[in-house]
Protein backbone atom coordinates (compact mmCIF):
# COMPACT_ATOMS: atom_id res chain seq x y z
CA UNK A 1 0.00 0.00 0.00
CA UNK A 2 2.88 2.36 0.71
CA UNK A 3 4.62 1.55 -2.59
CA UNK A 4 1.72 2.48 -4.86
CA UNK A 5 2.02 6.31 -4.54
CA UNK A 6 5.80 6.00 -4.94
CA UNK A 7 5.38 4.09 -8.20
CA UNK A 8 2.78 6.50 -9.53
CA UNK A 9 5.14 9.39 -8.80
CA UNK A 10 8.16 7.67 -10.33
CA UNK A 11 6.47 6.86 -13.65
CA UNK A 12 5.67 10.52 -14.56
CA UNK A 13 9.21 11.50 -13.56
CA UNK A 14 10.72 8.77 -15.70
CA UNK A 15 8.44 9.75 -18.57
CA UNK A 16 9.43 13.42 -18.20
CA UNK A 17 13.13 12.48 -18.14
CA UNK A 18 12.71 10.34 -21.25
CA UNK A 19 10.91 13.16 -23.03
CA UNK A 20 13.63 15.62 -21.99
CA UNK A 21 16.35 13.29 -23.24
CA UNK A 22 14.46 12.80 -26.46
CA UNK A 23 14.07 16.55 -26.91
CA UNK A 24 17.77 17.06 -26.18
CA UNK A 25 18.70 14.41 -28.70
CA UNK A 26 16.44 16.04 -31.27
CA UNK A 27 17.90 19.48 -30.62
CA UNK A 28 21.45 18.11 -30.85
CA UNK A 29 20.69 16.42 -34.14
CA UNK A 30 19.15 19.61 -35.51
CA UNK A 31 22.13 21.69 -34.41
CA UNK A 32 24.52 19.33 -36.16
CA UNK A 33 22.57 19.45 -39.41
CA UNK A 34 23.70 22.58 -41.25
CA UNK A 35 21.38 24.03 -43.89
CA UNK A 36 22.41 23.36 -47.45
CA UNK A 37 24.54 26.12 -48.92
CA UNK A 38 23.32 25.46 -52.42
CA UNK A 39 20.25 23.99 -54.08
CA UNK A 40 20.47 20.55 -55.64
CA UNK A 41 20.35 22.01 -59.15
CA UNK A 42 22.55 25.02 -58.37
CA UNK A 43 26.08 25.92 -59.45
CA UNK A 44 28.56 27.90 -57.37
CA UNK A 45 30.52 30.70 -59.01
CA UNK A 46 33.39 32.47 -57.23
CA UNK A 47 34.24 35.96 -58.50
CA UNK A 48 37.06 38.27 -57.42
CA UNK A 49 36.61 42.02 -57.88
CA UNK A 50 38.77 45.00 -57.08
CA UNK A 51 37.74 48.66 -56.99
CA UNK A 52 39.30 51.96 -56.01
CA UNK A 53 38.30 55.32 -54.57
CA UNK A 54 40.44 58.42 -54.94
CA UNK A 55 40.77 61.15 -52.35
CA UNK A 56 42.88 64.28 -51.91
CA UNK A 57 44.88 63.75 -48.68
CA UNK A 58 43.82 65.97 -45.80
CA UNK A 59 46.43 65.02 -43.18
CA UNK A 60 50.19 64.56 -43.30
CA UNK A 61 52.82 63.20 -40.93
CA UNK A 62 56.29 64.72 -40.71
CA UNK A 63 59.25 63.70 -38.59
CA UNK A 64 61.51 66.49 -37.41
CA UNK A 65 64.20 66.80 -34.80
CA UNK A 66 67.53 68.06 -33.60
CA UNK A 67 71.01 66.56 -33.76
CA UNK A 68 73.69 68.03 -31.49
CA UNK A 69 77.32 67.20 -30.86
CA UNK A 70 79.58 67.84 -27.88
CA UNK A 71 82.80 66.63 -26.33
CA UNK A 72 80.99 64.66 -23.60
CA UNK A 73 77.68 62.84 -23.45
CA UNK A 74 76.08 65.10 -20.83
CA UNK A 75 76.80 68.26 -22.82
CA UNK A 76 75.43 66.69 -26.01
CA UNK A 77 72.16 65.73 -24.29
CA UNK A 78 71.75 69.08 -22.53
CA UNK A 79 72.34 71.05 -25.72
CA UNK A 80 69.92 68.81 -27.55
CA UNK A 81 67.22 69.20 -24.89
CA UNK A 82 67.49 73.00 -24.98
CA UNK A 83 67.26 73.18 -28.76
CA UNK A 84 64.49 70.59 -28.96
CA UNK A 85 62.40 72.51 -26.41
CA UNK A 86 62.42 75.48 -28.78
CA UNK A 87 61.37 73.28 -31.69
CA UNK A 88 58.45 71.75 -29.76
CA UNK A 89 57.37 75.21 -28.64
CA UNK A 90 57.35 76.34 -32.28
CA UNK A 91 55.25 73.28 -33.24
CA UNK A 92 52.64 74.13 -30.60
CA UNK A 93 52.72 77.82 -31.52
CA UNK A 94 51.85 76.82 -35.10
CA UNK A 95 48.57 75.35 -33.81
CA UNK A 96 49.50 71.65 -33.68
CA UNK A 97 47.66 69.92 -30.82
CA UNK A 98 49.62 67.98 -28.20
CA UNK A 99 47.92 64.73 -29.25
CA UNK A 100 49.46 65.22 -32.72
CA UNK A 101 53.02 65.49 -31.39
CA UNK A 102 54.76 62.23 -30.50
CA UNK A 103 58.39 61.53 -29.66
CA UNK A 104 59.61 58.88 -32.09
CA UNK A 105 63.28 58.55 -31.14
CA UNK A 106 65.95 59.71 -28.69
CA UNK A 107 69.50 58.59 -29.36
CA UNK A 108 72.94 59.20 -27.87
CA UNK A 109 76.14 57.67 -29.16
CA UNK A 110 79.89 58.21 -29.32
CA UNK A 111 81.67 59.50 -32.39
CA UNK A 112 84.89 57.76 -33.38
CA UNK A 113 88.05 58.67 -35.21
CA UNK A 114 89.58 55.84 -37.17
CA UNK A 115 93.21 55.44 -38.17
CA UNK A 116 95.10 52.56 -39.81
CA UNK A 117 96.45 49.97 -37.38
CA UNK A 118 95.02 51.83 -34.38
CA UNK A 119 91.94 51.24 -32.24
CA UNK A 120 89.06 53.69 -32.70
CA UNK A 121 89.24 56.79 -30.54
CA UNK A 122 86.13 58.53 -29.16
CA UNK A 123 86.23 62.16 -30.21
CA UNK A 124 82.83 63.26 -28.89
CA UNK A 125 79.17 62.39 -28.59
CA UNK A 126 76.11 62.93 -30.76
CA UNK A 127 72.58 63.25 -29.41
CA UNK A 128 69.37 63.29 -31.43
CA UNK A 129 65.69 63.74 -30.62
CA UNK A 130 62.94 63.24 -33.19
CA UNK A 131 59.21 63.90 -32.99
CA UNK A 132 56.47 62.88 -35.42
CA UNK A 133 53.89 65.56 -36.18
CA UNK A 134 50.42 64.98 -37.60
CA UNK A 135 49.47 68.08 -39.58
CA UNK A 136 45.72 68.46 -40.08
CA UNK A 137 45.97 71.60 -42.20
CA UNK A 138 48.16 70.72 -45.17
CA UNK A 139 47.88 74.25 -46.51
CA UNK A 140 49.97 75.46 -43.58
CA UNK A 141 52.49 72.61 -43.64
CA UNK A 142 55.12 74.48 -45.66
CA UNK A 143 55.15 77.44 -43.25
CA UNK A 144 55.31 75.03 -40.31
CA UNK A 145 58.41 73.32 -41.72
CA UNK A 146 60.08 76.67 -42.35
CA UNK A 147 59.33 77.76 -38.79
CA UNK A 148 60.82 74.57 -37.37
CA UNK A 149 64.06 74.94 -39.30
CA UNK A 150 64.30 78.60 -38.32
CA UNK A 151 63.88 77.60 -34.66
CA UNK A 152 66.66 75.03 -34.73
CA UNK A 153 65.40 71.77 -36.24
CA UNK A 154 68.11 70.31 -38.44
CA UNK A 155 66.33 67.09 -39.46
CA UNK A 156 63.10 66.82 -41.49
CA UNK A 157 61.65 63.62 -42.96
CA UNK A 158 58.45 63.40 -44.97
CA UNK A 159 55.75 64.35 -45.49
CA UNK A 160 53.65 61.19 -45.63
CA UNK A 161 50.12 61.98 -46.77
CA UNK A 162 46.96 60.20 -45.64
CA UNK A 163 43.16 60.50 -45.59
CA UNK A 164 41.60 61.11 -42.19
CA UNK A 165 38.18 59.58 -43.00
CA UNK A 166 39.22 56.47 -44.90
CA UNK A 167 36.06 54.46 -44.17
CA UNK A 168 33.84 56.53 -46.46
CA UNK A 169 36.37 56.06 -49.26
CA UNK A 170 36.59 52.32 -48.59
CA UNK A 171 32.77 52.08 -48.59
CA UNK A 172 32.71 53.71 -52.01
CA UNK A 173 35.27 51.18 -53.23
CA UNK A 174 33.25 48.33 -51.68
CA UNK A 175 30.08 49.40 -53.51
CA UNK A 176 31.97 49.59 -56.79
CA UNK A 177 33.58 46.19 -56.18
CA UNK A 178 30.17 44.59 -55.50
CA UNK A 179 28.80 46.08 -58.74
CA UNK A 180 31.76 44.68 -60.67
CA UNK A 181 31.30 41.24 -59.12
CA UNK A 182 27.56 41.22 -59.90
CA UNK A 183 28.15 42.30 -63.49
CA UNK A 184 30.75 39.58 -63.92
CA UNK A 185 28.45 36.97 -62.41
CA UNK A 186 25.61 38.04 -64.73
CA UNK A 187 27.95 37.67 -67.70
CA UNK A 188 28.98 34.14 -66.68
CA UNK A 189 25.38 33.13 -65.97
CA UNK A 190 24.14 34.45 -69.32
CA UNK A 191 26.95 32.66 -71.16
CA UNK A 192 25.98 29.40 -69.46
CA UNK A 193 22.27 29.89 -70.02
CA UNK A 194 21.67 30.33 -66.29
CA UNK A 195 20.65 33.14 -63.96
CA UNK A 196 22.14 34.52 -60.74
CA UNK A 197 20.00 33.31 -57.85
CA UNK A 198 21.74 34.83 -54.84
CA UNK A 199 25.02 35.72 -53.16
CA UNK A 200 26.25 32.87 -50.97
CA UNK A 201 29.20 34.62 -49.32
CA UNK A 202 31.35 37.76 -49.45
CA UNK A 203 34.96 37.89 -48.28
CA UNK A 204 36.91 41.13 -48.14
CA UNK A 205 40.63 41.17 -48.63
CA UNK A 206 42.97 43.77 -47.18
CA UNK A 207 42.36 47.29 -48.42
CA UNK A 208 45.32 49.54 -49.05
CA UNK A 209 46.07 53.08 -49.99
CA UNK A 210 48.65 54.32 -52.38
CA UNK A 211 49.60 57.83 -53.37
CA UNK A 212 48.87 59.24 -56.78
CA UNK A 213 51.53 61.55 -58.17
CA UNK A 214 54.45 61.59 -55.75
CA UNK A 215 54.14 64.77 -53.68
CA UNK A 216 57.04 67.16 -53.97
CA UNK A 217 58.46 69.31 -51.20
CA UNK A 218 61.00 71.86 -52.38
CA UNK A 219 62.61 74.98 -50.99
CA UNK A 220 62.53 77.79 -53.53
CA UNK A 221 65.18 80.47 -53.12
CA UNK A 222 65.41 83.77 -54.96
CA UNK A 223 66.26 87.29 -53.83
CA UNK A 224 63.58 86.81 -51.16
CA UNK A 225 63.18 83.48 -49.40
CA UNK A 226 59.97 81.70 -50.39
CA UNK A 227 57.84 79.33 -48.36
CA UNK A 228 58.43 75.61 -48.73
CA UNK A 229 55.90 74.30 -51.24
CA UNK A 230 53.95 71.15 -50.34
CA UNK A 231 51.73 69.39 -52.92
CA UNK A 232 49.51 66.62 -51.50
CA UNK A 233 48.58 65.05 -54.85
CA UNK A 234 45.97 62.27 -54.69
CA UNK A 235 45.68 59.04 -52.72
CA UNK A 236 44.04 55.86 -54.02
CA UNK A 237 42.28 53.51 -51.60
CA UNK A 238 41.57 50.00 -52.86
CA UNK A 239 39.34 47.09 -51.79
CA UNK A 240 39.41 43.44 -52.94
CA UNK A 241 36.31 41.24 -52.64
CA UNK A 242 35.78 37.52 -53.18
CA UNK A 243 32.07 36.90 -53.83
CA UNK A 244 30.43 33.48 -54.24
CA UNK A 245 27.19 33.37 -56.25
CA UNK A 246 24.67 30.61 -56.76
CA UNK A 247 23.64 30.12 -60.37
CA UNK A 248 20.68 28.11 -61.60
CA UNK A 249 17.93 27.92 -64.16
Amino acid sequence: MIQTPFRSTLRPLALAAALALGATATMTASAQTAPAMISADGTLLSVSAQAEAKRVPDIATVSTGVVTQAADANSAMRANAEQMAKVVAAIKAAGVAERDIQTSGINLGPQYQYAPDKPPVITGYQASNTVTITARDIGKLGKLLDALVATGANQVYGPNFDVDDKESAYDEARRNAIKKAQQRAEMYAKTLGLRVRRIVSISEGGGFGRPGPIPMMAMARAEKAADTQVEPGETTLSVNLDVVFELGR
